[in-house]
């Protein structure tokens, strides 16, 4: 593993963590869109933490947090009656931090804490897979998949559950029932199995 990629993160039973694992192209976000709304009508809080491969910047230049954020405040916290963000540069890293980034999500008190992208992370994943993508399915390398949903019939490895990837309302089923199946010794299949 990278040298930024721990071998564990720290789970525990208060907060449920699932990864959604996918090539680029596959559809993750279309996908989470149309799920967390189905997953709000179950009754579940919902955080997503999301992975992005370049900068990004959600403040706009010439506004004052910019200006702060560009002074040097780290972090610089933007609040009003409607929303609040939290801007930090950091420099110097390879790659962001996912345990930190769980860490943040956590005083909100969600019910379940989704994972886009982190794909080489240690934590528990569904993987989206789409043949026409034309990437490899990445449940035979990765341990931490517990379940692939894909529009193709698929052999999995044992203990791996098949989902439809076109069939929303069995996918928000899967993904509401998973805080209940969340314990806090969270391993890879091979561990859990033995």
């Amino acid at each position: 593993m990278s040298e930024h990629v721990p071998e564990r993160l720290p789970f525990d039973d208060e907060l449920p963590v699932l990864g959604i694992a996918a090539w680029s192209g596959t559809g993750k976000t279309t996908l989470l869109e149309r799920l967390l709304p189905h997953l709000g009508e179950r009754g579940l809080r919902v955080a997503v933490i999301k992975h992005a491969h370049h900068a990004f910047d959600v403040d706009q230049p010439g506004k004052d947090s910019h200006r702060l954020r560009q002074a040097g405040a780290s972090p610089m916290v933007v609040a009003s009656r409607a929303r609040v963000a939290l801007m930090m540069e950091t420099p110097g890293r390879e790659e962001a931090d996912l345990a930190a980034l769980i860490e943040m999500v956590r005083p909100q008190r969600p019910d379940l804490v989704l994972v886009e992208g982190f794909k080489a992370w240690p934590l528990p994943k569904l993987e989206l897979y789409r043949p026409t993508v034309g990437k490899p399915l990445r449940v035979a390398e990765d341990p931490w998949v517990r379940a692939v949903a894909s529009d193709a019939s698929l052999a999995l490895p044992e203990g791996v559950e098949a989902l439809d990837l076109n069939d929303l309302e069995a996918l928000a089923d899967w993904i509401a029932a998973w805080p209940a199946r969340w314990p806090a010794r969270q391993c890879p299949r091979e561990e859990a199995v033995s």
